[in-house]
């Protein structure tokens, strides 16, 4: 070997040795980050083999090894809320941590709910976004990922934010708002790790030792160990899914015969947008169905920043404005929100055209949305006549296997890497996905809270969780329903010890399973955390909540606790949405009358009433059963003993 190989080698090897034996810590330790007052907090990482680490935190030294397996930790004596702190850790590398916290940290997940971003709701919210500027409000996001095979030590990426108009915008809207109120009211740091993901199952967040429980989503867990599968499944899925809209572009007249230009619309059929076209004279299609609307612009607007509003659209649209491309949203759920600059609308007739993709089921405009063109004075009401056409007739669009979702998957990636953190308690917003099964959703919640209890070390750790909120239309009729079952199991989940639940059924949208008021949500998750948490009894956390039922003749007679300052019929009106059955079970419309801290129900046709419930349907509209501090009661269904 020539002596300039060698040494390139030898350099090589040395470099190795080096890097291997430098100390790293996992994403969560870094400048900025919370950690938790008042407890032993642990701080860890990796390390060469036995390597020696310091660390100089507040005026004092703590020293380790790391172990044979380069793994190392250094405990805390507990520190007061406050900051902000540095520290040094020392091996044969240095590293400076910076701006360090302590206060409160809290563990915020879930499904889309918990998710949705302040980003989502900036025209709902603008002024608090405005002044979000708060050093003492942070936010870790745990990367969306899942793993089948392992529970992962540290995340991918990840680094702590503090609030203020521009980063507040990727904080989780309900988690922002419940920060809010506690750093407001305890003058302490709130940390929010906000681990949650859009569409993702109870299932997907235990881990694979608490899914034994339910052997056929642990077969599931031990299916999805397959790499090989995954990617065929996923290969599969996109290869069918680029077929499907091959095919829908290559048949599509819009994209052929250029729609999106000025061109004569005269003789395209007509409806009132918001709707939906299987209204129309295309009927039940799927495929894609082009859109125009013709809009005088004033003068006034020309020359200024445009916003178009246009609801919420099933499923995806491209937009154009007098032919020029303006915006574009893949999937039903976000909002649809257009921002564009000066140069576009001209004064005088103006196009509006919508490319409206539909995979399946109803396509077209969600009702009850706005629909608007937007400059600093001056608004365009959207909504009325608009031409379409249908460009191409499509078959359903092939449905999707969404591996993230698979059980124990987002607990191995999301949550077991914070299992070293301290956390003062645990905010969940869940259950839209498990309402398919809801029956199981109680059995599924003891066990995941059991499990969480488990992997933060931490038997009573609290768990405030928010109670579906109404969605979908109002019935006129009594009826079974998946979500009002869910909202029972987990209301049954109140049983469990160190449990609190936000109770929201009153903050839903009939028409969007993403409500955009997440204020009050955070603010009733707040209510109960100082109930709760920090154990603040003048609170009162929550409305009336079902305590006991017993026969009088014909009538029901309800008690409930947490009845404030009294029980109410909202907006000084008769109590409304109670239903009441017999041995048979077959629910009909109750009266109901407020005594007390009590409420009677009866329905003269029902001569041996048993069983009583409330607000029991997917979206209850009209329930109004509150207390006098203004919360509303919990749906529930009870029966006579």
């Amino acid at each position: 070997m020539d002596k300039k190989r060698f040494v390139l080698i030898t350099a090589f090897a040395l470099s190795v040795l080096v890097s291997a034996a430098q100390i790293k810590l996992p994403k969560l330790i870094g400048d900025g980050m919370v950690l938790q007052r008042n407890d032993t907090t642990k701080i860890w990482g990796w390390a060469a083999p036995n390597e020696h680490i310091s660390l100089d935190f507040n005026h004092k030294t703590y020293q380790t090894n790391a172990d044979k397996n380069g793994d190392w930790s250094i405990k805390l004596a507990p520190q007061k809320a406050g900051g902000p702190y540095q520290m040094v850790f020392t091996a044969s590398n240095k590293i400076e941590l910076k701006n360090i916290l302590f206060g409160d940290v809290f563990i915020c997940s879930g499904q889309s709910n918990m998710e949705l971003p302040m980003g989502r709701l900036i025209d709902k919210y603008p002024t608090a976004i405005a002044h979000s500027t708060n050093s003492n409000i942070r936010q870790f996001i745990v990367p969306d990922e899942y793993d089948f095979k392992q529970q992962r030590k540290d995340f991918s990426s990840g680094i702590w934010r503090s609030a203020n108009p521009k980063s507040v915008l990727d904080f989780s809207g309900v988690a922002y708002f419940f920060a809010l109120e506690i750093n407001k009211k305890y003058n302490v740091p709130v940390g929010i790790i906000n681990a949650a993901l859009g569409g993702s199952p109870a299932q997907a967040w235990m881990s694979e030792t608490a899914i034994k429980d339910f052997p056929t989503y642990y077969a599931e867990s031990q299916k999805f160990k397959d790499d090989a599968l995954i990617k065929q499944i996923e290969a599969a899925d996109q290869a069918l899914s680029n077929a499907w809209y091959a095919e829908l572009n290559f048949k599509d007249g819009g994209l052929k015969n250029n729609w999106k230009a000025d061109i004569d619309h005269s003789d395209w059929s007509e409806m009132n947008v918001p709707g939906y076209w299987a209204d129309g004279s295309v009927g039940k299609t799927n495929g894609v169905v082009w859109f125009k609307k013709e809009v005088i612009v004033p003068k006034s607007m020309v020359g200024k920043s445009v916003k178009l509003i246009l609801g919420r659209i099933v499923d995806s649209d491209s937009v154009f404005i007098n032919g020029k491309f303006v915006g574009t949203t893949s999937y039903q759920y976000p909002p649809r929100r257009y921002l564009f600059n000066a140069g576009i609308l001209k004064e005088g007739k103006n196009s509006i055209t919508v490319r409206l993709v539909n995979n399946s089921g109803n396509g077209g405009f969600v009702q009850d949305k706005n629909y608007q063109l937007i400059t600093d004075q001056d608004t365009i009401d959207l909504r009325g006549k608009w031409k379409y056409k249908l460009g191409a007739k499509m078959e359903p669009a092939p449905s999707q296997t969404f591996v993230r979702w698979k059980p124990a998957g987002l607990y191995n990636a999301m949550i077991a890497p914070l299992k070293n953190l301290n956390i003062k308690a645990a905010l969940w917003y869940q259950g839209e996905s498990n309402t398919g099964n809801s029956k199981e959703y109680f059995d599924l919640m003891n066990v995941l809270l059991k499990d969480w209890r488990t992997t933060f070390h931490h038997e009573n750790l609290p768990f405030l969780y928010v109670q579906l909120p109404g969605f979908m239309d109002a019935k006129s009729i009594p009826t079974e329903s998946g979500w009002a079952e869910l909202r029972e199991q987990q209301r049954n989940l109140l049983s469990v010890k160190n449990t609190a639940m936000a109770v929201a059924i009153d903050l839903g949208e009939w028409n969007d399973i993403h409500p955009l008021n997440k204020q009050d949500v955070g603010k009733r998750l707040a209510l109960q955390a100082e109930y709760l948490v920090y154990g603040d009894r003048k609170v009162v956390p929550t409305g009336p909540s079902f305590k006991s039922i017993a026969a009088n003749g014909k009538k029901l007679i309800l008690s409930f606790d947490n009845v404030g300052k009294g029980l109410i019929a909202k907006g000084n009106a008769k109590l409304k949405y109670f239903l009441i059955a017999g041995a048979d079970k077959k629910f009909v419309w109750a009266k109901a009358t407020i005594n007390g801290d009590k409420v009677f129900v009866w329905n003269d046709a029902v001569v041996k009433p048993i069983f009583v419930r409330y607000a029991w349907a997917d979206n209850p509209e009209s329930a109004n059963l509150y207390n006098a501090n203004g919360l509303p009661a919990s749906p529930f269904e009870a029966r006579v003993k």
